[in-house]
């Protein structure tokens, strides 16, 4: 049997919520929520620690507490949802195929929105040689482990990456008494936010060790210890510069990556920046009534952003399904070598939108300038931007004046 919904949301996380309930706010009454974890939240029901929720509602909360703010309204607005289910397979024609342990379930949707997040980048995606053993773990993973399992990963740890869940789980580890020898980054510069560098590394004297990484993990039924060595302007080892450190626990903060498997099943065209879909104004894909938003869609720094994403795709997908024609985007957005990407690709010039984008490498003194042809439409100065921190433009439809595609450049 197939059942007919206006929506499925595919993601129960903090877009899936959001999208839901805003959803629910313009009118559209016959919504899914498909989430393949036990209970709805998503990544944020292991983040216990607090500094989410300051822009969306003005105050301080934990991961578990700012995802509760949606679950209720979803559950006040009486929005269906089934969990423990996981979504194996969605086509062109808004065809979603689930399954769980009661079987399989079989939808057929006006719209689908993809909330899906992200994934971890693992060991073999940066193919550390050395054995095998136990010991080596993501961040997310380890974090689970001692936020949702109770249970202690490693007493003596070194951290590879400093994305933001490695420097917090630098800090956690801390604090349940192990001994954290250091963060390695092979970059020249830290990839988290600021914030965390000072909370998490500074304020607990855990050293930051830039231009290095691990390139031997040594050990056979348990991690024994790791080598590493300083790297040189091109990411290339330098010969001499060897170092080994005696450890039982190696965690991986080395990137996230879109969930993309569905998006490609749907045959969504990806950007190649960002590993996610190409979306216009509306946060549509290349396929139509297929939409977008949150971690799955681009990795975002803030929860706060992700949610007020999925909002805003909420009201064109509510536009959508109400039969507006929603204006086609010809207009593509390029950006310059220093911009690693730019989201939305490409707009219509007939409706305002918000321009999020991240900056290749740490520039200070930054001056962002929008081209449409020969014309500056919008500038912004920064004192500093990095690419840790996404960076939003608010851009009116009056700023845009022709059917010339835009260039977003900084210097």
């Amino acid at each position: 049997m197939i059942i007919e919904k206006d929506v499925v949301i595919i993601g129960g996380g903090p877009a899936g919520l959001a999208a839901a309930v805003k959803l629910k706010e313009c009118g559209i009454e016959d919504i899914v929520i498909i989430e393949r974890e036990k209970k709805l939240g998503g990544i944020l029901r292991q983040c216990i620690h607090d500094g989410f929720g300051l822009t969306r509602f003005g105050e301080t909360l934990s991961g578990p507490e700012y995802a509760q703010r949606f679950i209720d309204e979803v559950i006040k607005n009486n929005i269906e949802y089934i969990s423990d289910t996981t979504v194996i397979d969605l086509t062109h024609d808004k065809e979603v195929v689930a399954t769980n342990k009661k079987g399989m379930l079989k939808y057929k949707a006006k719209a689908v929105v993809l909330a899906m997040g992200c994934r971890e980048r693992t060991r073999g995606a940066i193919s550390i040689p050395g054995s095998r053993p136990a010991g080596v773990y993501t961040a997310g993973v380890a974090q689970s482990y001692i936020n949702l399992q109770n249970t202690m990963v490693g007493k003596n740890v070194i951290i590879l990456g400093s994305g933001d869940i490695g420097l917090i789980m630098a800090r956690r580890m801390t604090l349940e008494g192990a001994n954290v020898k250091g963060v390695f980054e092979i970059l020249p510069y830290a990839s988290g936010l600021p914030r965390n560098i000072q909370q998490c590394l500074n304020d607990y004297n855990i050293p930051l060790h830039l231009s290095h990484t691990v390139t031997k993990i040594k050990g056979k039924s348990r991690l024994e210890g790791i080598s590493v060595s300083q790297v040189d302007e091109n990411m290339r080892i330098i010969e001499g510069t060897e170092k080994d450190y005696d450890c039982d626990t190696l965690i991986l903060s080395v990137g996230l990556i879109p969930e993309n498997e569905l998006s490609l099943k749907a045959g969504v065209e990806l950007d190649s920046n960002t590993k996610g879909p190409i979306i216009d104004e509306n946060y549509q894909t290349s396929v139509e009534g297929i939409f977008v938003a949150g971690n799955v869609l681009h990795v975002h720094d803030l929860v706060d952003f992700v949610s007020l994403e999925g909002e805003r795709l909420a009201m064109q997908v509510a536009k959508y399904i109400k039969g507006e024609k929603l204006a086609p985007c010809e207009i593509k957005l390029n950006k310059d070598s220093n911009i690693g990407h730019t989201i939305p690709q490409k707009i219509s010039g007939e409706q305002d939108f918000i321009l999020s984008m991240r900056v290749r490498k740490p520039l200070k003194n930054a001056l962002i300038k929008i081209y449409q042809g020969d014309n500056l439409i919008k500038s912004k100065k920064m004192k500093q931007a990095i690419p840790a921190e996404m960076i939003q433009i608010e851009i009116s439809k009056d700023d845009i004046k022709d059917r010339e595609d835009l260039k977003v450049v900084i210097r």
